[in-house]
């Protein structure tokens, strides 16, 4: 039967779809930085959303779980926490297997072999594995006790997490590795089952040397955009930490760095050499510490951070007054806080009326924690909303006054939303003013953009399509930290 012509020679419609705008980052994305190993150096970061996950990879004892535990433990509870691995030593070599789905999770699938056999090269050296007999074992944890068992030179486990086997060479460097299993010579062949075959398994990744922790910085800067806070568990020299946060803070994008002082040595106003007189010394407006002889605490005081939600009304927080679950409070003299205070360390402490807070809340240069975060919120939303207005626009945001008002309208809304959430407020502007903004005039919205007519702009950045200036007042809203009543009686 004949179809007819085509309606779209009278009527043509055509559907475009516009792009997909880019999302904003997460400022309460921490990442811990343990050595324990459990995640290899390839994959680096892995992402968790609860301490079940957390407790299906690591042991209650390791302290990435501890810290974890800090980090969850806050009110409201935080969305997401990435743990980052550092080879503080030599790692080992790994292969991680293919995950295996539910079927093949079914013990019936194991316990029918009693002959399992697979052949694999560790540190260049063929192992053969043989006899395997999992009639017995409970459960896929068992599985990997026998075969292990077996294995020379070499280590397998379950990832229940996951949901795959892992085998590690004993020996740990650039010279451990861990090859692809194949079929054996003789002997029911597993190596497919266990998924640790190419095209199966994942990437094989050799050892490598003990690293820095700047090296490690720069791989976890590799590896993902989606951390923000980088808090390191382990113990470390104030040099070690210190090239650290260095890096961290000449990143073009913007991240911040933190970690726990267990040394009562911060405590003495007399010394200069302690981990926090290092940092405040060195200026660091990205670096943030506690002093704490809990291990850890500084995932807990990220943790509160973390809970902000600046698309919110009202959300943005002082960290001071805050608390820290499952942190003891320290109980110190008027000069230990002081001492502290002037060396702009963070400490959660004891106060005579039953009760425990986070003071001051600042950074090592002494800039208060939640500004430092709040702007970089602010900095990445302006961009990112900018961003998105020329990428989805159908035609083009033109070098004409219309143009640099679709830009302006952008930024606006971005900082209006900054009031909102209480991070900016109405106030006086104190300093130099730029357009017809004066030093000491009243910013009745809490900011102001201003940016010159289009005709006023060079031929050089008309013909390199660049917009004309844009500058920003913004007007922070603060925070109370302090209190002075003065209190008349008359008889």
């Amino acid at each position: 039967m004949a179809q007819g012509l085509a309606v779209s020679d009278v009527v043509n419609v055509t559907v475009t779809l516009s792009p997909t705008a880019a999302p904003t980052r997460n400022f309460g994305a921490g990442m811990l930085i343990g050595s324990t190993d459990v995640i290899d150096v390839n994959e680096r970061i892995r992402s968790y959303s609860s301490m079940t996950d957390v407790g299906g990879d690591f042991g209650t004892t390791d302290p990435e779980f501890i810290a974890a535990t800090r980090h969850f433990s806050q009110s409201p509870t935080p969305a997401i926490l990435y743990i980052g691995r550092w080879a503080q030593t030599a790692s080992h070599g790994t292969l991680r297997g293919g995950v295996l789905n539910a079927p093949e999770q079914l013990m019936s699938a194991w316990t029918s072999v009693t002959a399992g056999a697979f052949r694999i090269d560790i540190d260049g050296s063929t192992k053969s594995v043989s006899g395997l007999n999992f009639s017995t074992a409970l459960n896929l944890p068992g599985v990997a006790a026998i075969i292990d068992a077996g294995l020379t030179g070499g280590s397998v486990t379950w990832d229940a997490n996951s949901g795959r086997f892992v085998v590690k060479s004993d020996t740990t460097g650039t010279s451990s590795t861990v090859g692809y299993a194949v079929a054996p010579v003789s002997g029911t062949d597993i190596s497919t089952q266990l998924k640790l075959t190419t095209g199966l398994a994942g990437t094989s990744v050799p050892g490598i040397a003990a690293e820095s922790l700047v090296a490690a910085c720069q791989a976890f800067v590799d590896k993902s955009g989606d951390w923000y806070a980088a808090e390191v568990l382990p113990t470390v020299s104030n040099d070690v930490f210190l090239a650290a946060a260095l890096y961290i803070e000449a990143l073009g994008k913007k991240r911040i760095i933190g970690t726990t002082i267990n040394s009562t040595t911060v405590l003495d106003n007399t010394l200069t050499t302690d981990l926090a007189s290092v940092c405040k010394a060195a200026n660091l407006k990205r670096t943030f510490l506690q002093y704490s002889a809990s291990s850890y605490a500084i995932a807990s005081f990220f943790g509160r951070a973390a809970t902000v939600d600046f698309t919110g009304s009202k959300t943005t927080l002082t960290m001071k007054f805050k608390t820290e679950p499952g942190v003891a409070a320290e109980t110190l003299t008027e000069t230990q806080a002081a001492t502290l205070k002037s060396k702009n360390c963070n400490v959660f402490v004891n106060y005579d009326n039953s009760t425990a807070i986070i003071q001051e809340g600042v950074m090592s240069n002494g800039y208060f924690f939640d500004e430092v975060q709040g702007l970089d919120w602010l900095e990445n939303f302006i961009q990112t909303e900018v961003w998105n207005l020329l990428y989805t626009s159908k035609t083009k945001i033109p070098q004409t006054n219309a143009g640099m008002s679709l830009i302006a309208t952008k930024i606006e809304n971005c900082l209006q939303q900054g009031v909102v959430n209480g991070l900016i407020a109405p106030g006086v502007w104190n300093a130099d003013g730029f357009g017809a903004l004066e030093n000491g005039d009243y910013l009745e919205t809490g900011y102001y953009v201003y940016h010159a007519d289009i005709s006023t702009q060079s031929q050089a950045d008309r013909e390199a399509r660049k917009s004309v200036t844009f500058q920003v007042a913004v007007k922070l809203a603060g925070a109370v930290h302090f209190v002075l009543t003065l209190v008349s009686v008359n008889r």
